[in-house]
């Protein structure tokens, strides 16, 4: 099966001898199995002189880890914003679809654990610059879902949740349009509580499968005079999946979020086309990451 990757081009808090920046491509595959292990997954390291930063250098790192893998990924994730326009030239020039997106879950983890356990080990280490290395951006504004994906009065939503164990045997469901990711790239406990939102809904496929185009990244509840829970997606799209009018609904919802706070962000998306049916036309695992 061809494989998802997830990439990231960067600065690391490495100095060089001439006292610049050391820049390092990471290439890692996308776990989407609930079984797959951390360790077994596919990664490509390679560091880079500031000198060198182009889409030119990129690209050759590229065929370089897919002639290590052998066989070429189906895309390339990435969350880097600021890195755009080389990342998309690199890919594009090899007929990779770029997919900019925030689910890029065993690559934070790869990245987190190289801040920890590497590069402090490095010469030139600077642990000034290791400080500053999370990227955060300002949250936009959510935006109403398509008219054609809106749904209906009938719709009808349910704040639910599930045990982690529960999800070991999420490769035997019956799901249209979903993507999953190990839960051993958290750590959590087997009875540690996943919560998640699932829509009921009559057009529940062809609702799932515009989703499934999105990259989907996290559910976020959003409080004020208009709460809502927004759905955010790619890299820094936002959506009104809900308005939260009801009292016992908005009550549910700060609950699902103090879950996630519980459950290290870990949540889940489901769209069945109503309440007793055995089978998901979607359903996707998600994290909320700090990017």
């Amino acid at each position: 099966m061809t494989k998802i990757w997830e990439l990231d081009f960067y600065s690391r808090p490495i100095l060089d001898e001439n006292n610049k920046k050391l820049w390092e491509v990471l290439i890692c595959e996308t776990p989407t199995d609930s079984k797959q292990s951390f360790d077994s997954l596919f990664k490509y390291s390679q560091f880079c002189s500031n000198q060198s930063v182009n889409s030119l250098w990129l690209q050759q790192e590229i065929e370089k880890a897919i002639a290590q893998a052998g066989v070429a990924p189906k895309k390339i994730r990435f969350f880097r914003r600021q890195m755009n326009n080389m990342i998309v030239k690199a890919c594009e020039d090899l007929g990779i679809p770029p997919a900019p997106s925030r689910r890029t879950y065993a690559l934070e983890r790869w990245l987190s654990q190289r801040l920890d356990e590497f590069y402090p080990n490095q010469p030139g280490y600077d642990a000034a610059a290791a400080k500053s290395a999370s990227v955060q951006y300002p949250p936009l504004n959510a935006t109403p879902l398509p008219d054609a994906v809106r749904g209906d009065k009938g719709d009808k939503w349910a704040f639910v949740s599930l045990e982690a164990s529960a999800f070991e045997e999420m490769n035997e469901w019956d799901i249209a349009f979903g993507e999953a990711f190990p839960l051993s790239l958290t750590g959590m406990t087997p009875d540690t509580k996943i919560p998640g939102l699932i829509i009921f809904s009559s057009r529940a496929l062809p609702l799932a499968g515009w989703m499934s185009g999105l990259e989907l990244a996290f559910l976020k509840f959003e409080g004020g005079s208009r709460p809502i829970v927004r759905l955010e997606t790619g890299a820094s799209d936002s959506w009104i999946l809900a308005s939260l009018t009801d009292p016992k609904m908005l009550a549910e919802a700060k609950g699902f979020e103090e879950a996630k706070q519980k459950a290290q962000q870990v949540h889940f998306l489901a769209i069945q086309s109503n309440p007793e049916s055995q089978s998901f036309a979607g359903f996707w695992l998600l994290k909320e990451e700090k990017f």
